[in-house]
């Protein structure tokens, strides 16, 4: 038993431990909760380490430490002792990324010796729905992407993230690890799109990180020709819907604070703000 505060990585032992912080806070952790309810704490399996902090013997706070560092329910002390463990064993994640709060003074601690960071953005609202809209029917040709489309849906996912992040998904190791990913998604019937007569994608998402008690809908996009022709509300409706009746009973997102039509089409299919996140992007 450990009575002191102190930090360490999780081990497979530690899960369950670790599976109530994370039940905390359900829906800011529902990209963590995903991984580690499907992988463990097994860094081969996870992607990454689990950092833990301990109050009095007492598991009270986590940090996942792979491609991205998330802080998850960090009081300050925990983001101190956080931020020393990044720091001693140097930066690899691509990005920083989690609520704002703790994110913010995670950052604040190792922007001297990481910094400068590739673009910070410090508000990126959270936004819940647990009911379909009222006011908007789901567009009746989104549909569930089949696993013989890869190719079709491959080049959109990647137009969505370069547009997002500012950077290709291909850079590297030529794209494997993120074409594996769009295959586990579009596999597991949780990728979607609406394709024009041409077999073209016009409007595609995502439904990501997936717990029994929240799920994250991500990689929205509309093709820029098709866009202003409001496929994008009938869209979201569609993905909600199979959201709520298939997966779980609360649908979140995060947004870019600056992204004014997005954020007006999730509010129009009845998303709320219920906090904010942050990204630290490298």
């Amino acid at each position: 038993m450990l009575t002191q505060t102190t930090s360490r990585v999780l081990e497979p032992a530690d899960l369950d431990a670790a599976l109530a912080v994370l039940d905390r806070e359900p829906v800011a952790n529902a990209f963590v909760t995903s991984r580690v309810q499907v992988a463990g704490l097994d860094p081969w399996r996870l992607g990454g380490e689990m950092w833990g902090w301990y109050e009095d013997g007492i598991l009270t706070s986590l940090c996942y430490a792979g491609a991205n560092l998330v802080p998850l329910c960090a009081t300050p002390r925990a983001v101190r002792a956080f931020a020393g463990r990044a720091r001693r064993a140097g930066r690899r994640c691509s990005s920083i990324v989690g609520p704002a709060r703790p994110t913010a003074e995670l950052w604040r601690l190792l922007e001297p010796g990481w910094g400068p960071a590739r673009e910070v953005r410090p508000h990126q609202p959270l936004m819940i729905t647990d009911r379909m809209p009222a006011g908007v029917a789901p567009d009746p040709y989104v549909r569930r992407v089949r696993k013989d489309e890869m190719e079709t849906i491959m080049p959109a996912c990647v137009a969505m993230f370069t547009e997002e992040v500012g950077v290709s998904p291909l850079a590297g190791d030529g794209g494997l690890l993120y074409q594996a990913r769009v295959a586990e998604l579009v596999g597991s019937g949780r990728s979607f799109a609406r394709f024009d007569a041409d077999g073209k994608v016009v409007f595609k998402a995502e439904i990501g990180a997936v717990t029994d008690r929240a799920c994250q809908i991500q990689g929205v996009w509309v093709a820029p020709e098709y866009r202003g022709r409001g496929l994008a509300a009938p869209g979201m409706a569609a993905v909600l819907r199979y959201a709520l009746t298939e997966v779980a009973p609360v649908v979140s997102l995060y947004v870019n604070d600056f992204n004014t039509p997005a954020r007006r089409t999730y509010r129009k299919v009845g998303f709320q703000e219920a906090g904010a996140f942050m990204s630290v992007l490298f």
